[in-house]
């Protein structure tokens, strides 16, 4: 075969005027196919293959945000003072970044270091310097010259009419945590917390191949009560901060999307997780509907939602054994409802609601725990 058929083969010549057969795709079919690509960035970079795509994109109705980077509350705070400087960045990477959807002004600080003991738990003196979210990028249309643009995740939706499924990702927890343990948290909400499950470990260890099966108690462990030791050498104390700051960061992150609610009143599903895995706050089309009519209450300290006073079950274990393999060492399991809440539903009262927060492996360690002794707790409104 010759080269010149080979060029051919590869890059056949036209025929006459031809027909570009994805005309005949009908819209509904194309609807399909960006609800199936879903990323707020990719869609964007649609809307600007063709004037077609440019008006069926905002018809999507899945949507999913990941926010690519986090900017400081200094940050944000001296970007005003700067933009002189940044104005002159025309560098290909300058522009490039223009061009890429991400960043939000860091919604929490690392809560840990405001948690301070001194106080009671039940005093409600806990609070926290939150700042508003904002994200940075692109508008699918027009775009800052001088620097990034920042937009609120309310602009950034903007252009979508008929959102029912929206998820957004953030680049991290807001938790800063020592490595090797284990902290993860899911809470509902509508106009206030609905209910929260935080599961949490002093640290994992993958014990593969150790003689003994998976999915076992330890034999330190005493049928489900707390040792003296618990009391006595911080473990207790340490699972207060796990809870005050789960609860926090959960409120804060429900303030922050009143706006995008109260926007799109067609959407059915609303999720707000992070890459790391550390938490996850849900809102159903019931629970979306509740915060348009009853407005939530936010705390007085900082920008988040009032937490309500609480009662919580908590369950914990030396030492629980995976079926995978791992240990979960200190394993602790909070389950938490607005003490307000009279209705015991049937999912309430079987504890399936609190099973069914995590997936696997950690599902299984839920299901484990909530077997053993409960301890109850309670909790002012903060």
């Amino acid at each position: 075969m010759s080269k010149s058929d080979l060029t051919h083969k590869i890059y056949p010549e036209p025929v006459g005027d031809e027909i570009d057969h994805f005309d005949d795709l009908p819209d509904s079919l194309l609807l399909l196919i960006f609800n199936q690509i879903g990323d707020v960035k990719s869609l964007g970079r649609c809307c600007l293959v063709c004037r077609r795509f440019h008006s069926l994109v905002p018809q999507v109705d899945n949507i999913f945000v990941r926010v690519d980077c986090v900017i400081s509350d200094e940050e944000s705070s001296s970007s005003g003072s700067t933009s002189s400087s940044v104005s002159k960045s025309n560098s290909p990477f300058s522009s490039l970044f223009r061009f890429m959807f991400g960043g939000i002004v860091k919604p929490l600080t690392t809560i840990t270091q405001f948690l301070q003991f001194k106080r009671s738990v039940s005093s409600g003196g806990y609070g926290s310097n939150l700042s508003s979210l904002s994200v940075n990028g692109e508008d699918y249309e027009e775009l800052d010259q001088g620097g990034v643009t920042h937009h609120s995740p309310t602009q950034v939706l903007k252009n979508f009419s008929e959102i029912k499924v929206l998820r957004i990702e953030l680049p991290s927890g807001e938790l800063g945590i020592d490595d090797g343990v284990l902290l993860k948290w899911r809470a509902d909400f509508g106009s206030t917390l609905d209910n929260c499950v935080i599961l949490g470990a002093s640290s994992v260890v993958n014990c593969k191949g150790l003689e003994n099966g998976g999915g076992n108690l330890s034999s330190e462990d005493d049928n489900g009560s707390i040792p003296e030791s618990f009391y006595t050498n911080g473990g207790l104390k340490l699972r207060v901060v796990w809870t005050i700051s789960s609860l926090i960061a959960a409120s804060a992150r429900h303030y922050l999307l009143q706006p995008i609610i109260c926007e799109h009143k067609t959407l059915d599903s609303l999720v707000l997780t992070d890459t790391d895995g550390q938490g996850v706050l849900c809102m159903s089309k019931d629970q979306l509907e509740e915060l348009r009519v009853k407005p939530l209450s936010a705390s007085s300290a900082s920008k988040r939602t009032l937490v309500p006073a609480l009662n919580m079950r908590l369950w914990y274990a030396p030492q629980l054994e995976l079926p995978d393999g791992s240990v979960l060492k200190g394993a602790t399991l909070v389950a938490i409802r607005p003490s307000e809440q009279t209705v015991i539903k049937k999912e309430v009262a079987d504890g399936s609601w609190v099973c069914s927060a995590f997936e696997e492996p950690y599902r299984t360690a839920a299901k484990m725990l909530i077997k053993r002794r409960t301890y109850c707790l309670e909790m002012n409104s903060f």
